[in-house]
């Protein structure tokens, strides 16, 4: 499971370092792509197939199907991190998540999330009360 809150930053070349915790998960390759509210996300290449396998079987004649499918593929870049778990974000998807050296990184269960560090606190900070609202909500307790 990917949790916790990671502080790397982005070396001259644009690639990022994958927290050590991460790295054996993410060895074998993995996929980047545009995420919502901003930030990127990083899949295992197994968690990302899970992902579209509905996305896939849903009916191409859905306009909002076949935006969403060339959202996620458009923006996709697969990777395999180098020895030292490092792997190049496109300047396409740094340019969208407005990152340039100092990121946060996200664990959120199935995928890392790349932030801005303003953008995520900002995120963060926005959603708190909403976070309580939620309780109970999507999460019941029994």
């Amino acid at each position: 499971m990917l949790v916790g809150t990671f502080n790397p930053k982005l070396d001259e070349k644009g690639r990022l370092a994958l927290p050590a915790k991460f790295r054996e998960e993410f060895a074998e390759g993995l996929v980047v792509t545009r995420g919502q509210e901003g930030c990127l996300y990083v899949y295992t290449e197994a968690a990302f197939r899970k992902l579209l396998e509905p996305i896939n079987d849903a009916s191409p004649t859905v306009a909002r199907v076949r935006k969403y499918q060339r959202f996620l593929y458009a923006w996709a870049q697969e990777e395999v991190p180098d020895r030292q778990g490092r792997f190049t974000v496109s300047a396409r998807l740094r340019d969208y998540a407005g990152i340039d050296r100092d990121i946060v990184v996200v664990g959120t269960g199935n995928r890392l999330e790349v932030w801005d560090p303003v953008a995520y606190d900002k995120a963060m900070e926005d959603s708190d009360e909403e976070f309580r609202d939620f309780d109970g909500e999507i999460v019941p307790h029994g």
